[in-house]
């Protein structure tokens, strides 16, 4: 969706990404999601030049929602020092505050005038069942294995080898 990063518009936008994410039925990703977003907005509100047009995007694939926000200002965002910033400050810990919450962030030019900032979220995938004759991993702890005999109740014997 491409709005303006007003502060009327970002709670609508955390609004609209909360539903979409409770319509993919991702509630667990609802709050995480909100708080960056809400945050790459509030950035953007604040420090995008020449304007506050924005493009926010969400992409699901498999594993993991990628939450973007796109700018026309070209500069990237630079995450401030924690231990600069005044306990009593009210800004500085935006991008800190999405590396917290997030299995990873970045950002990268998009095109010659302007910026995407991204983070990703882990969703919880379903258990795959391992099919039983598939061996387990062998690691250098643990002598390697060989399979033979019978197959039986679809499992087969391992013997050490």
């Amino acid at each position: 969706m491409e709005l303006q990063a007003l502060p009327s518009r970002i709670g609508q936008v955390r609004r609209i990404v909360s539903a979409h994410l409770r319509y993919w039925h991702l509630d667990p990703l609802i709050d995480r999601a909100a708080l960056g977003v809400t945050e790459l907005l509030t950035n953007v509100h604040q420090h995008a030049q020449p304007d506050k047009l924005c493009t926010v995007e969400l992409e699901l694939l498999l594993d993991r929602l990628t939450v973007s926000v796109r700018d026309h200002d070209p500069r990237l965002p630079v995450v401030e020092d924690m231990g600069e910033i005044a306990p009593l400050a009210t800004g500085g810990r935006g991008l800190a505050m999405v590396a917290a919450v997030s299995e990873s962030w970045g950002a990268r030019p998009d095109g010659e005038q302007g910026k995407v900032v991204w983070f990703t979220l882990p969703t919880s995938a379903p258990s795959v069942a391992v099919p039983a004759r598939v061996p387990a991993l062998v690691t250098a702890e643990q002598p390697a294995r060989r399979f033979a005999g019978p197959v039986l109740n679809g499992t087969r014997s391992a013997v050490a080898g």
